[in-house]
């Protein structure tokens, strides 16, 4: 119990310090416990997702994007738990979608162009195997958040 009670305050901590980040871009975050959190980030993904807790604990850019996408999952009135992803992947790429523009501008304000161009250049910003059909769905933010830092990942 000792060692679950360290890891759930130290995401306290680390979600504390992002909520206040995510003011610095002029995001109204709702409020995130450290079960949510915990059981968000150990639940089954359909990518297949080998980020790590203490991953996503130990980079700010990881942390800020999940506490969006979380935030955004609950604005719609989603619960929270191990079971999020599977059971509403597409509203959780949605709600990506609007994390990967936070963490991007997060970066860009940080002047961190190494970071939008790793995120660019990755996957990140593509749907699940089998969820292609959200490609069509959800194109236009996505190529909004391309377009707005591509241009930034080049410096």
């Amino acid at each position: 119990m000792n060692g679950s009670r360290t890891i759930f305050n130290r995401i306290n901590v680390k979600i504390a310090e992002t909520e206040g980040k995510l003011k610095t871009v002029g995001y109204g975050v709702e409020h995130v416990s450290a079960g949510e959190f915990y059981e968000y980030i150990s639940g089954e993904t359909p990518t297949g997702d080998i980020v790590t807790l203490d991953n996503i604990l130990s980079n700010e850019y990881f942390m800020l994007h999940e506490i969006v996408e979380i935030s955004e999952l609950k604005k719609m009135g989603i619960v929270i738990d191990k079971q999020t992803v599977m059971k509403h992947y597409p509203k959780v790429y949605e709600a990506h979608l609007t994390a990967m523009d936070y963490e991007l501008t997060y970066a860009y304000n940080n002047r961190d162009y190494e970071w939008i161009k790793e995120r660019l250049t990755s996957n990140s910003l593509l749907p699940a195997d089998g969820y292609n059909h959200l490609r069509g769905k959800l194109t236009d933010k996505r190529k909004m958040i391309i377009k707005k830092f591509t241009d930034h990942s080049r410096s």
